[in-house]
């Protein structure tokens, strides 16, 4: 391909010298530099599916690398790679890291669009802490956390990944909360995190809550952040706490900083432009 690439180059090159010639170099350039532009709908540069190739390699290759082939794949929206990373992802447990490379897609991969993807990237998370997904592997890391055993931001993360996934999301959304009021806030943190990751509803009141009332002005964007974009809450989730928000957004106690994170997170839920003039958000809000 390298020697493809400096042939096409070498073409182009020489439709410019040719032209410069005869006047047209400008036009030339310009030709070459405007072949894909930057605005626009996304050019694919091939069918966004995973070939047959790739499939097969996939068992001579080490969990890590199948992981990270895979993720990749995912973020990129290949069809099909997500469907196989939860085929694959009970294979890989206890025999991947989020290390390195996987490190590096994994923080992608939570930032992605797609909350498949998402989900992709805890069910991988889960597999590199050799955390099998039951209730008994749940009430392990909880009696862990409650004893002081090992380290108890690792537990509340785990909790809210098992809780996310389906195991025990209620419990989990009791030890979060309960967490999410801890006088250290290391552990606030992490806990509001949680609430962000578990996605259920239960947790939008609790997280408006915080954005609304916590000490930290660190901790209340963390919770504006999971209630605008961060995190494993869907779109129509996230509407429920629009009202609160249009209400926050007119309250004369929120200081310049807590009220701009208000328009972001209207903003980023809404996915308008509004501005910060409550009556312009109310009558969007009215008009869905």
């Amino acid at each position: 391909m390298a020697g493809r690439g400096l042939t096409i180059g070498g073409t182009l090159v020489g439709l410019a010298m040719v032209s410069y010639g005869t006047g047209l170099a400008q036009t030339a350039w310009q030709q070459v530099l405007t072949f894909i532009a930057l605005e626009g709908k996304p050019v694919a540069a091939s069918p966004a599916r995973l070939s047959e190739h790739e499939i097969q390699e996939l068992d001579h290759m080490t969990p890590q690398a199948q992981a990270e082939l895979l993720l990749e794949r995912g973020i990129n929206h290949y069809e099909g790679a997500v469907q196989l990373i939860d085929q694959r992802v009970d294979s890989w447990r206890g025999s991947v890291k989020i290390a390195g490379q996987l490190n590096t897609l994994f923080t992608s991969a939570l930032n992605a669009n797609d909350l498949r993807v998402r989900a992709a990237a805890i069910e991988i998370d889960l597999a590199a802490y050799n955390v099998p997904k039951t209730s008994e592997s749940f009430s392990s890391q909880v009696q862990a956390l409650e004893s002081g055993e090992g380290d108890g931001i690792t537990h509340l993360w785990i909790l809210s990944l098992l809780g996310n996934r389906g195991v025990e999301p209620e419990r989990a959304f009791q030890v979060l909360f309960q967490n999410a009021h801890h006088p250290d806030t290391h552990v606030r943190y992490w806990a509001i995190e949680g609430l962000a990751y578990l996605g259920t509803d239960a947790t939008i009141q609790p997280l408006l809550d915080i954005f609304r009332n916590d000490s930290s002005a660190n901790l209340r964007e963390r919770a504006a952040c999971g209630l605008a974009q961060s995190g494993m809450l869907q779109q129509s989730q996230r509407m429920k706490a629009v009202p609160a928000l249009l209400t926050y957004l007119e309250d004369p106690t929120f200081d310049g900083t807590n009220h701009q994170w208000v328009v972001q997170a209207l903003q980023d839920i809404s996915g308008q432009s509004i501005g910060d003039d409550p009556g312009a958000w109310r009558r969007w809000y009215g008009s869905r």
